[in-house]
């Protein structure tokens, strides 16, 4: 695995939302849920500005990313984690969400906070989160997500 984690510059929003929608929809969702969730998915060179986001980039294409938002000095939250379904299974999630760690813990976080897909509890689970509850999407009322936190400070 030949994969640079880098910066991603405004230019490629779109290309990355395009990554978040069909990854997404690689569980399997319905078309009426994936239009639910379109304006979710959807990130634009403004909210690139305003937190940091990481793509992950093989050969210069983006195989996926991850977006920081700050909560408080001592937590951020995993805005985004998103590979695109060609590259799920390759270890690409593990090395963003190891970087999302590692950059959380340089901004001078102690803990990374995230709400997850239900098909990503697994995998967030694996990379050190504890369950924490749940907490109502922001796309499809009624709906809960599972929520997690990773502590930094180990």
């Amino acid at each position: 695995m030949n994969v640079t984690i880098r910066r991603a510059q405004e230019y490629e929003a779109q290309h990355m939302s395009e990554v978040a929608f069909h990854s997404k929809a690689y569980w399997d969702y319905s078309p009426e849920f994936m239009a639910a969730c379109r304006q979710e998915l959807t990130y634009t060179p403004a909210d690139l500005r305003a937190n940091p986001f990481f793509v992950a980039d093989v050969d210069g294409i983006i195989v996926g990313f991850y977006g920081l938002t700050p909560l408080s000095p001592a937590e951020i939250e995993l805005e985004a984690l998103f590979v695109a379904p060609a590259y799920i299974g390759q270890g690409y999630g593990r090395a963003l969400i190891e970087h999302a760690k590692a950059t959380a813990k340089k901004l001078g976080a102690t803990a990374l906070i995230i709400q997850g897909d239900p098909y990503a509890a697994p995998f967030y689970r694996a990379a050190g989160g504890q369950p924490t509850g749940q907490r109502e999407s922001a796309s499809i009322p009624g709906r809960f997500l599972p929520t997690f936190v990773i502590q930094l400070t180990q």
